[in-house]
């Protein structure tokens, strides 16, 4: 099966050697975002501004794909500190609708830039 990349400038240009995400048959595969503003491509202040820009990102990139994201199967949410895990299901309620997504949650001792939140999701269309 062919990847095709997806791209938007809704969402921040990758700071590496990878795609904001990658669509194979009906599959998706969002990549990590964290807390970059994209026009700026500097992180936003605060745990809840970041979980914020992290599902803002996310939902650009699934935008992209001809998608949104109740098209997610799989969510992964990693955390430098799980205190802040209340926040993100607060807020993944504004973003997601039952059925909810499959979701893993990791507390991590870094992500990039200082971020205090990652997250990465699967979609799958049709």
């Amino acid at each position: 099966m062919a990847r095709q990349i997806i791209s938007t400038p809704h969402a921040p240009a990758a700071i590496g050697t990878y795609s904001q995400a990658v669509k194979v048959g009906d599959t998706v595969y969002l990549s990590g975002q964290i807390g970059l503003d994209p026009t700026t491509m500097q992180l936003v202040e605060g745990i809840d501004a970041q979980i914020v820009r992290v599902f803002e990102n996310l939902k650009a990139v699934a935008e992209a794909a001809g998608a949104s994201l109740d098209a997610a199967v799989k969510v992964n949410i990693y955390l430098t500190d799980l205190v802040h895990f209340a926040k993100v299901n607060e807020t993944m309620a504004k973003y997601f609708q039952q059925p909810y997504p499959a979701r893993a949650a990791v507390g991590v001792k870094e992500l990039p830039r200082g971020a205090l939140i990652e997250a990465d999701a699967v979609l799958a269309l049709g």
